[in-house]
């Protein structure tokens, strides 16, 4: 049994807490809403009163917050992790944010004697509930082979792609393809519609082509009932979309197709729909065509 701290417990972090429990650990929670901390208590962990109290007794900690100063603010200051970590625990931080952010905060917290990975996933709400996950992992080959035994017990797909701040540059290209894919999924079914094709069988063979996807089983449904409860917020997708284009420019490449969709993602936060599952994206595209 080794000591885990997780820090967020939200759509990801509290499923993936649950794993972990499932996988014999001690798991201890930390989130900014109590009913998060209760629910994992209910499911056999531990709470916190804060981030120092979380982690002061992990061999492990695992992050799993919105953004880039989140994670900044969770490791740093008196309320960080680093104000509470025992020396040589590991720091998994399982969130997406920016790849020079998560190089910066590595080092960081390696000068102040923690192991760090970061190790973004990709699978959605569904993905973490079913311990299914994808995790791209940056960090040393020491420090992702301590952090392996810990992401097996939430992901299926975990790979070593790099250096510190490779898993976050991994994960962006993760995005921008679902992205892309969303956006394609939507612009079909609203054309199959418009034809009063039976959607429901056409979706089954295009799943079965070429042009099934995971995007097309998960999220296809979804378009279909117009049922775009969360899994993953579009707010989140829009600073993902934020930290893809953001990084293309800094490489000097284009993603002009990816750039299209991300302008598409950020107006429909815009419009309200922020705390819609990334599926939403269909609405915007259904105004369009004048339809619903």
């Amino acid at each position: 049994m080794t000591s885990i701290a997780v820090i967020g417990l939200g759509i990801m972090g509290l499923p993936m807490a649950k794993n972990l429990i499932s996988a014999g650990h001690d798991v201890t929670g930390y989130n900014l809403t109590q009913d998060r901390i209760d629910e994992l208590v209910t499911a056999g962990g531990k709470g916190a009163t804060s981030i120092p109290d979380a982690v002061k007794a992990a061999d492990v900690i695992i992050t799993m917050v919105p953004d880039s100063p989140d994670v900044a603010a969770a490791l740093r200051g008196d309320e960080g992790i680093l104000a509470g970590a025992q020396q040589g625990a590991l720091w998994i931080d399982a969130s997406s944010i920016r790849p020079d952010v998560a190089k910066e905060l590595a080092e960081e917290a390696q000068a102040a004697g923690l192991r760090t990975v970061d190790a973004p996933v990709s699978g959605g709400e569904q993905g973490a509930i079913d311990a299914v996950l994808s995790i791209m992992v940056g960090g040393s080959d020491d420090d992702f082979a301590a952090a392996l035994p810990y992401l097996d017990a939430v992901g299926k797909t975990i790979v070593h792609v790099g250096p510190s701040g490779a898993g976050q540059t991994v994960k962006a290209a993760n995005q921008l393809i679902v992205a892309v894919n969303i956006q394609a999924l939507a612009e079909a079914i609203i054309f199959l519609e418009a034809y009063g094709v039976d959607t429901d069988a056409a979706l089954k063979v295009l799943g079965g082509g070429l042009a099934g996807s995971k995007v097309l089983d998960q999220k296809g449904q979804k378009m279909l009932d117009r049922d775009f409860g969360p899994g993953f917020r579009l707010a989140l997708h829009n600073k993902d979309m934020g930290i893809i284009t953001a990084a293309a420019r800094q490489a000097g490449i284009t993603i002009p197709l990816g750039a299209h969709v991300a302008q598409l993602v950020g107006s429909t936060v815009q419009q309200g729909d922020g705390g819609l599952d990334h599926s939403g994206l269909f609405k915007l595209t259904a105004a369009f065509s004048g339809r619903e």
